[in-house]
């Protein structure tokens, strides 16, 4: 039996009940370890009760193929459900699984934690299509889910979670669910005895903040903005800080890519579509109210051309010899000379 996504949550607090053994697996090893450990607590609240917690090593299983069957049939001398857990689990796996799906009366829930495993993998085929098994992938946290985890997380610490401090986090959060759970913990633990009672874009940066990816942040708001005074102030800390010249230019183009593709929507009139689709955009507060403000000011055809002079730089950058952060700077301080002075034209006016 294949866990489908939507199926996930109702699965995880109750597991079908002729379901007898469960592989979680995925290259998500902190939503593997969350997982499974939700499963197992749905048979015993304590995984560390020794007369109904059964820990073996996927190693095992291949010098004794029967033990899981074993395992799944005997009775706790405490009385009981009980839960095995399998871990690491792998290909080794494959036949002690096959005697537990084929294995008479037991109602022991086994629980195998697995890495990522292929389609053409026997282990996930034989729990993916034995109705006695059930396979639940884990990859890596979306959007919306991280989002979800946040803003649960607060909402369980009576906290509130600004749009922007909420899309900041959300976008530094990594692709791995127990170090998101680290990160949202160290987070909530800062607001603790703080009187206010929502979570800030400064509460967030003083927490998570990346130093280097603060400052990049405001290269590309400077840059953007025609603020040559700031951008100065914004590339000098990068630089200062060690940061790298080919991902600050990299991330000049991950705006400017951003602007056209809502530009490019927004002509045929499709606006919203468009603000939807471009990933990573803030949904609300001064930063996107910062992106919508360089859509107005940056034109389709200049947009074009910022594109095209930023891959000149990153070219530039790897192959002329020439120092990187010379043509980093050269290329942010001659892009924000269009907002500039496309903000001298309208005065003029």
């Amino acid at each position: 039996m294949k866990i489908e996504p939507r199926q996930v949550d109702a699965f995880l607090k109750k597991p079908h009940p002729t379901v007898r053994g469960i592989l979680v697996y995925g290259n998500d090893e902190g939503l593997v370890a969350e997982r499974a450990m939700a499963l197992a607590t749905t048979v015993c609240p304590d995984l560390k009760d020794p007369f109904r917690v059964v820990d073996i090593a996927g190693e095992v299983l291949k010098g004794d193929p029967a033990r899981l069957a074993d395992e799944f049939s005997a009775l706790s001398l405490m009385g009981g459900r009980r839960v095995v857990r399998v871990r690491p689990a792998g290909e080794e796996s494959v036949t002690a699984l096959e005697n537990l799906a084929a294995a008479g009366t037991g109602d022991a829930l086994v629980v195998l934690e697995a890495g990522n495993l292929t389609p053409r993998s026997q282990l996930r085929t034989l729990a993916e299509t034995d109705p006695r098994l059930a396979a639940l992938p884990c990859y890596p946290d979306t959007t919306g889910v991280l989002e979800g985890l946040v803003e649960s997380a607060a909402r369980g610490a009576g906290l509130g979670v600004e749009a922007d401090a909420l899309d900041w986090i959300v976008q530094r959060l990594g692709g791995d669910r127990g170090q998101t759970r680290n990160e949202i913990e160290k987070l909530l633990l800062y607001k603790e005895g703080d009187p206010g009672k929502t979570i800030t874009l400064d509460d967030a940066v003083a927490v998570l903040g990346d130093t280097a990816a603060v400052g990049i942040d405001n290269v590309i708001a400077a840059t953007f903005g025609g603020d040559e005074a700031a951008l100065d102030r914004a590339l000098d800390r990068v630089f200062a800080e060690g940061g790298n010249a080919v991902q600050l230019v990299r991330a000049v183009q991950r705006h400017a890519d951003q602007l056209h593709l809502v530009a490019s929507h927004a002509k045929s009139g499709n606006f919203e579509s468009a603000m939807f689709r471009a990933r990573g955009l803030p949904r609300g507060g001064p930063v996107r109210q910062r992106f919508e403000l360089h859509l107005k000011t940056w034109p389709l055809s200049r947009l074009s051309a910022a594109l095209s002079r930023i891959l000149e730089a990153e070219i530039d950058c790897k192959s002329t010899g020439l120092p990187d952060e010379a043509i980093a700077r050269r290329l942010c301080l001659g892009l924000a000379q269009f907002p500039k002075s496309a903000r001298t034209s309208q005065a003029r006016r």
